[in-house]
């Protein structure tokens, strides 16, 4: 008998830890991305939309208004765009040819990397160390020109871009 209670005690022990790690593994899928310094979310290299969309959602407050407009205008106005995450950075380019932008949060601001940005007109006003890299930072309460955002887009996704 008590090799009975010890196996059926066994069982119920074995499946309350099944339980329990069916439960933790759902509640780390649930969980929103760490925020990395600055609030910049933490998401894994991965191609494709949905990793970008969970990027965005990830963005913490204002900034996630402002990931949800820069992505709705960059595939507005380049039909068919690639999308990744690496780097913990959203990145967009042109299938075969590399990345022209990439997001990146900020404590304070959002920055938008033209990665061929000083061939742009009119150039982006960032200026970075890396030669031919411009930037336009997004702060809470700025109100970038879409127009202006948009001729960049269409200008650096026909340009060679960056290969990562």
């Amino acid at each position: 008998m008590k090799a009975g209670k010890t196996s059926r005690k066994a069982a119920k022990v074995g499946k309350k830890k099944a339980v329990k790690t069916v439960k933790a593994a759902a509640k780390r899928i649930a969980a929103k991305p760490a925020l990395l310094s600055g609030g910049n979310p933490q998401i894994a290299k991965a191609y494709g939309d949905a990793p970008v969309q969970a990027y965005i959602a990830a963005m913490p407050g204002w900034k996630s208004e402002v990931g949800r407009r820069l992505d709705a205008l960059i595939v507005r106005t380049v039909p068919g765009v690639h999308k990744a995450v690496k780097w913990n950075s959203p990145l967009y380019g042109i299938e075969g040819q590399g990345w022209f932008l990439g997001i990146h949060v900020f404590t304070k601001y959002v920055k938008v990397a033209f990665f061929r940005g000083t061939s742009l007109r009119p150039v982006p006003p960032g200026a970075s160390r890396q030669k031919e890299v411009r930037y336009l930072d997004i702060h809470e309460d700025d109100q970038f020109d879409e127009a202006v955002l948009a001729a960049w887009v269409k200008q650096a996704s026909q340009m060679p871009g960056e290969r990562m």
